[in-house]
């Protein structure tokens, strides 16, 4: 387990099943779950939690009531993104300084801090949109492994309207999911629309009825986890994330060999003797406790 396990949030609900199923609940809903700096600071410690709370499976995101995120919380004074404007900051700044707390908490985008905390994540990540989900509330979907969504879901990449850049590494993310055209009409026009069109061009995976969202989204992870070993599922999910980012496949091929030698001395023995003896396996590993060469793409 970690430190400050038993944390509250103010913005978010952390409840893990008996399943081992995290459900991730976007808590404003007087307010459609605007998203705030206090929320980028509680989903980043979060994610970063259920990385390392071996009772986590997988994790489902929602919003509570009648939406999934509506965007930025533009209610709030002086600069609504969080961002310090007495800076000048330079790509030097965001290379050399990204930690310094001053281009932290007064330039870095902060649904980039989740993304690349749910990037960075050994768990995989289900979205069940529930409704709105629009500017940081799309955003936040793409860096998730697979999306679901209720018939009463709506997306909006509308960043161009309000005379601001797409945030949260989408510009990354969009056009691996939906292809460059789609991504550019979606953020040129920044219109709303709606879960048949995110269906059709490959945004979410399938629609449900409200009532059925999250059971449907609960029932999904459940089948991607369930007698499987935590470190395997961990080291794919990472490795499928970065390894196709590589130039030559030779760089994936480094990384597999050592995932392969590692898992074959541990989990890989009783997955063997598990199939050899025709029963479940009982996998003992864990993702707080990753192979020595883990993380290999911070060396």
């Amino acid at each position: 387990m970690i430190e400050n396990a038993d944390v509250e949030y103010a913005t978010l609900r952390y409840e893990v099943g008996s399943d081992g199923i995290l459900l991730l609940t976007l808590s404003r809903p007087e307010k459609l779950n605007a998203f705030t700096v206090e929320m980028c600071d509680e989903l980043v410690h979060a994610y970063t939690r259920a990385s390392k709370d071996d009772s986590v499976r997988a994790i489902v995101v929602t919003g509570e009531g009648r939406a999934f995120c509506a965007g930025m919380d533009l209610s709030v004074g002086g600069n609504v993104f969080g961002l310090n404007e007495s800076l000048s900051p330079t790509m030097e700044d965001m290379r050399e300084r990204a930690a310094d707390p001053a281009i932290l908490n007064g330039v870095r985008d902060t649904g980039g801090r989740v993304t690349l905390a749910m990037y960075d994540c050994l768990k995989p990540i289900i979205g069940a949109v529930n409704g709105a989900a629009v500017g940081i509330g799309s955003t936040m979907l793409l860096p998730m492994d697979f999306r679901f969504a209720s018939e009463k879901a709506r997306f909006g990449f509308v960043f161009s309207k309000l005379g601001i850049t797409p945030e949260a590494c989408s510009t990354w993310f969009l056009p691996r999911i939906v292809g460059i055209e789609q991504a550019l009409e979606w953020t040129y026009r920044a219109e709303i629309f709606d879960a048949q069109e995110a269906l059709a061009k490959g945004l979410i995976r399938a629609i449900y009825p409200p009532e059925h969202l999250i059971d449907e989204a609960r029932e999904f992870a459940r089948s991607l986890v369930k007698d499987r070993s935590p470190i395997s599922i961990a080291l794919i999910r990472q490795m499928m994330n970065r390894n196709g980012a590589q130039a030559h496949p030779i760089e994936a091929h480094q990384v597999e060999s050592l995932a392969m030698f590692y898992t074959s001395r541990a989990d890989g023995k009783e997955g063997v003797q598990a199939f050899l003896d025709k029963r479940a396996p009982r996998f003992s590993g864990k993702a707080s406790a990753m192979p020595p060469f883990f993380p290999w793409f911070r060396d």
